[in-house]
């Protein structure tokens, strides 16, 4: 079995000396991640971290491929999207795909809505309590526009993976975004606009 990425570089912020989920950690894996080579959603989906679902469950964080309906139209898109799901929807389901935010804010906004965490003691069956008119509401969750997205089950191209909630703090860091049609800092440009 391959090593995980998930526990190499939880080791690698040990031996730095620092703790997860914090400014100095986010910071370490901000510049570590720059240098990793070769990470594909392929091999992110086959470390052994990540746990086979047959489908998405509300409240937890998956990573799949995806192919739109109506990628022709879209401006852009991600094809390798990290949503925390919100809830069904009409074939298929809502998430918020993170990767519309750039990695800092990306950071900050997962921190807010853990607040909304069924446990602070993150387990693989921790969730976020949410649905689209709590984020709608929350005036601390406002950036959650640009990453709200609906997604057909029948256009996911893999197994979808949830990533335990132990893990959210670096899958939130992996360079896995795969925007066709725009660079992902012009996304990350557009999304706060819209934010803004």
């Amino acid at each position: 079995m391959p090593a995980s990425l998930f526990t190499t570089l939880d080791s690698e912020l040990t031996v730095a000396g620092l703790n997860r989920r914090t400014t100095r950690a986010r910071d370490w894996f901000i510049r570590r991640l720059k240098t990793l080579n070769n990470v594909t959603p392929n091999k992110v989906l086959r470390d052994p971290e990540l746990i086979k679902k047959t489908k998405p469950l509300p409240g937890r964080m998956f990573m799949f491929i995806y192919d739109p309906k109506l990628k022709a139209e879209l401006p852009y898109y991600d094809k390798f999207p990290l949503i925390l799901m919100v809830g069904p929807a009409e074939g298929g389901f809502y998430g918020l795909n993170l990767h519309y935010l750039a990695p800092r804010p990306r950071a900050r906004f997962l921190d807010r809505i853990m607040q909304y965490a069924t446990s602070s003691n993150l387990t693989e069956n921790t969730r976020i309590q949410m649905t689209y008119n709590f984020l709608k509401k929350s005036s601390n969750l406002k950036d959650f526009g640009p990453c709200f997205k609906h997604y057909l089950t029948n256009h996911v191209r893999s197994n979808v993976m949830m990533v335990p909630a132990t893990e959210w703090d670096i899958a939130i860091f992996l360079p896995t975004e795969r925007f066709i049609k725009a660079s992902k800092e012009t996304v990350w440009k557009d999304s706060r606009s819209m934010v803004k």
